[in-house]
Formats: structure tokens, C-alpha cells, sequence
């Protein structure tokens, strides 16, 4: 059987694909993935003539995936799955008879199952984790398989089937590597604590599930001979989950690999000693997810159980063992005054934060912080209205939106440079900064990028660097890839409509 996978090309490669193309073709199957925009990609598909076709969905971008995925059922035969988190939360999508089946939770065995079945001609319909639209139009549910226990035993990640279909991916000398599969924490805006309690019911003991040190080094080993690879980027929504993990790590990791690397910690969980083993292992940036400064906001909306000292101390060693620091936070939280949201800069101002992100609050479906929001009036209407990038706008009725809007995209400047706060403030509420501020944002963002890269270059004891000339062709290729973004985005978008409205003159007002 012949599986093709479908995505948007993203800023750094997703894993999901190659750990089911891994478990596709160790079953004896095929898997190749096409990325769009590209001018040629229903040509493509039917030279490869897919037996089934996958598709991983995040809420704000599954009405555009549905829509080209009827288009590719007006045109040509195969089986569409879906994946992710979405489907997984929002089964309902099964009922699209475009649609033949989503997958529930973890995919590597329900992928197999379904190939095998399609292959001998079997029944489908009893594979577990799969949901369809039954016969009386209902959404029937199969029943979940465990969550795998042993990550090792799942192999390495099919790069190939990603890299052969983007060499940008391939080429890229950054790549990416996961340790672990979920989390403990019970943070309110994650996807975690639903996936752990709604969609399977267990425990954190089953559900946090850590690979061994010998398979990642392994992993990282192998990736190097195959592909170019200077520096890894680990995924991890928490690193330092497990001091004894952590401690083997950091002592084999200078040893048998020697890359330099980065990381995401959680304070509560932040020893100096995981610090000071880090800076050991040749970790040249850590993260540390401040979310907001506000108490009420962070533990008791958020779900965060971190307290402001934990976070200053995080940060303070962070700094003082000489590792880049980054945060992680969030603006338009419910409950939060305009003040909660400059105290949360003031905190990065504070911890002498180098890298500071920020995003603005999505309560996406099941999670706990969508059920906060519609106590409080003031969730989003509906699940279509979810914007398709987490940073641009608040989507919840909060106090001061505009504000918040706005003082996202000073966020990193004003870290930064906090003389310039109190001229922020006076701009916070207007409506014609808004996409002057979104283009200073953006820009300013790659500014840190290229002092992220001139650390990784220094990290490999290479001296010359030219910060400017880094910045300046990679703001180049992002206008440029942004454009080609914009035109397949409208492709998209005028064969999607043409599919339903059958009139070539809808089209014209896209142009």
C-alpha cells in the first residue's frame, strides 16, 4: 500500500509524519510526503497514485485542510485519514463524507492496521483508535489501544519520508529530536491534561513515557552520518522531567555526540545542579515557561503550580552558568488586568531575559481553558472562528483586547529595551499601529534569531560571523517564502470555492 502525506511547509519539521512512515514501511508498505505550496502538487499526487492519504490537523488550519482534502476526493481515489490533535478532540469531522476515517490519540499501530486491512481486502472498521460515520450517519468511536509503552521499540524516526520531500529540511544543519512522549503537568492551555484524562483516562505513571539515553544518542548518531547536523534542537516540553535521565544524559551526551543543543525546563522542577550538568553537556539556550507574572493568572487560571521565585531562580542560574536564556509566555489570559500583562514583561525585565516569546491565549476545544472561558462568558463562538497563527489576535472577549493585541508584538522589544515601556503604553489602544507593530515584531524577532545563530556558531569554535548579513538574507528568505505562502494560500482558496459555488466569477474577487 501506498501512503502519501500531505502539510504546509513549517517552520521546522514535524516528527508525527516520521514516526508513522517509520512504522509504515518497518510493515512492509510505502510512505512519501508532498508539501505545499507547490505548483505542481496535483500533478504529483496522481503520478504517485496514493492508495491513502494522511493528513495531521491543528485547530485554526483544519477548514482549509478539509477543504483541499474534498477537492482531492472530487478528483481522484484513495482512503483519507486524519490525524492530531483536532480530530482527536473534535471526532465529529469523520461525519465529512469526504472524510473516511480520523485517528484517536497515538497513530503508529492503528496506521499499520488500516494498510493491512486496505491491503487483504479486511474490514477496516474494527481497527482500534480509528472513527468513522457509520452507516446510519452516526460517528461511530473504536475502542483506544494502550499508549505505547516503550518508546525505544517504536525505532527512529523515518527522516527520509520528510527531508526527501523538503531538502530545506534536510539541508537545515538545526534539526530537531524528542526524548519523551506526554507530561505531569496540568496546565489549562495544553493539549496534555485533555489528552491524558479525556481521551485515555490514566495516569501520569502511563502516560509520561521517557525514550532511554543509549536510543537518542543513538538516533542523533545515525542522523549525523545521513544528514548535515550541527546542532539539535530538543523538543521536550520539559528536559529536566527526570534527574537521573538527566544526569546520564548530560555525562554521555559531550562524549559521544558533542553537538551543542537546546532545551525547554520547568521551573518548578529547576535544580542549579540540572543547570550547572547542562552547561556540562554543551546546552547553549534554555526556556523556561513564565506564561505570566500574575499568580492568580498563571496557578490559578493557567494550572501552572509555579511560583514567582521558582522562576527567578530558574532564570537567575540559567544566567550565571552563561546559557542563553529564553521565556515562554502568554498574554490575554481571563481574569488578567493590562497591568498583570506589563508585569509579565517586567518579570522578563527583571530575569535579564535574552530571548523572550510570546504568544496570545487560544483556548482550543476540550481544553480545561476552554471550559474556564465559557463560565466566563467569554469563549469562542465557534470552533471555525480559531485563528490559523496563535500570535497574531486574542480570539476570547478579554479586557483591553486591543491592548493586549498590541502589547504582544512589543513583548520582545520591550524586554529588551524597557526604557522604551512608557512610550509603549501610550500606543497600546491605537488601531493604525497594528500592522506597523506586526511588521516591527516580526523583524525584531529575527534580530534574535541571528544572535541565536552567532552563539550556535560560537559553540563550534567558528570566529567569523556577520550578525548583519545572517539577519539580512534570512529576512529576504522569509518575505519571499511568505509570498509563495500567500499565493498557494489563495490557490487553495479559489479551488476550494470554485468546488463549491460552481462559478468561475466567485473567484475573480479573490484575485
Amino acid at each position: 500500500m501506498k501512503v502519501l502525506h500531505i502539510s504546509r511547509t513549517l517552520p521546522q519539521e514535524m516528527l508525527g509524519p516520521m514516526y508513522l512512515s517509520r512504522a509504515v514501511k518497518d510493515a512492509g508498505h510505502e510512505m512519501r510526503a508532498l508539501f505545499v505550496p507547490d505548483a505542481h502538487w496535483i500533478a504529483k499526487v496522481r503520478e504517485y497514485a496514493p492508495d491513502v492519504i494522511t493528513w495531521s490537523v491543528m485547530t485554526g488550519s483544519h477548514c482549509q485542510i478539509f477543504e483541499v482534502n474534498r477537492y482531492l476526493k472530487s478528483k481522484l481515489d484513495f482512503f483519507s485519514i486524519m490525524g492530531g490533535p483536532h480530530v482527536t478532540f473534535m471526532p465529529d469531522a469523520a461525519l465529512d463524507p469526504a472524510i473516511d476515517a480520523i485517528c484517536i490519540g497515538e497513530g503508529e499501530g492503528a496506521i499499520v492496521d488500516l494498510l493491512n486491512a486496505l491491503e487483504k481486502g479486511e474490514d477496516w472498521r474494527t481497527v482500534k483508535n480509528l472513527a468513522y460515520s457509520g452507516e446510519d450517519g452516526e460517528l461511530v468511536r473504536n475502542p483506544l489501544r494502550p499508549l505505547v509503552k516503550d518508546l525505544d521499540a517504536l525505532g527512529f524516526p523515518d527522516r527520509s519520508v520528510i527531508y526527501d520531500a523538503q531538502t530545506l529540511y534536510a539541508k537545515s544543519p538545526r534539526k530537531v529530536v524528542l526524548t519523551q512522549r506526554g507530561c505531569p503537568m496540568l496546565c489549562s492551555f495544553c493539549f496534555h491534561h485533555a489528552w491524558k484524562s479525556k481521551v485515555y483516562g490514566v495516569r501520569n505513571n502511563e502516560y509520561v513515557r521517557k525514550r532511554s539515553v543509549s536510543h537518542v544518542i543513538a538516533e542523533v548518531q545515525t542522523m549525523r552520518e545521513e544528514y548535515p547536523l550541527r546542532f539539535v534542537h530538543f523538543l521536550d516540553d520539559i528536559f529536566n522531567l527526570s534527574s537521573d535521565w538527566l544526569q546520564e544524559f548530560c555525562e554521555r551526551w559531550p562524549k559521544e555526540v558533542g553537538l551543542p543543543f537546546d532545551v525547554i525546563l520547568m521551573a518548578n522542577m529547576t535544580k542549579e545542579d540540572h543547570i550547572r550538568q547542562l552547561k556540562h553537556a554543551g546546552c547553549i539556550y534554555a526556556r523556561v515557561a513564565f506564561e505570566a507574572a500574575s499568580d492568580y493568572v498563571r496557578n490559578t487560571v493557567f494550572r501552572k503550580n509555579t511560583e514567582r521565585q521558582q522562576l527567578i531562580d530558574a532564570a537567575g542560574w540559567i544566567k550565571k552558568y552563561g546559557i542563553r536564556l529564553g521565556s515562554l509566555n502568554m498574554l490575554g489570559g481571563p481574569g488578567g488586568t493590562l497591568e498583570d500583562e506589563l508585569d509579565t514583561v517586567r518579570l522578563n525585565v527583571e530575569c535579564e531575559v535574552d530571548h523572550p516569546l510570546c504568544s496570545i491565549v487560544q483556548p482550543y476545544p476540550e481544553f480545561e481553558l476552554n471550559e474556564i472561558t465559557k463560565d466566563l462568558g467569554i469563549a469562542v463562538a465557534k470552533v471555525d472562528d480559531f485563528p490559523g497563527q496563535f500570535n497574531r489576535e486574542a480570539t476570547i472577549e478579554v479586557d483591553d483586547k486591543r491592548a493586549v493585541e498590541n502589547l504582544h508584538k512589543w513583548f520582545p522589544i520591550l524586554v529588551r529595551n524597557p526604557r522604551l515601556i512608557p512610550f509603549a503604553r501610550k500606543t497600546l489602544n491605537s488601531r493604525i499601529l497594528k500592522g506597523p507593530l506586526l511588521v516591527l515584531y516580526a523583524l525584531y524577532s529575527e534580530w534574535m534569531v541571528t544572535e541565536q545563530n552567532r552563539l550556535y556558531e560560537k559553540a563550534q569554535g567558528k570566529r567569523l560571523f556577520f550578525a548583519p548579513i545572517d539577519y539580512g538574507s534570512r529576512v529576504v528568505r522569509k518575505v519571499f517564502v511568505r509570498a509563495l505562502s500567500l499565493v498557494g494560500g489563495r490557490f487553495v482558496q479559489r479551488m476550494s470555492m470554485r468546488l463549491q459555488m460552481g462559478d468561475e466569477r466567485v473567484t475573480a474577487h479573490i484575485d
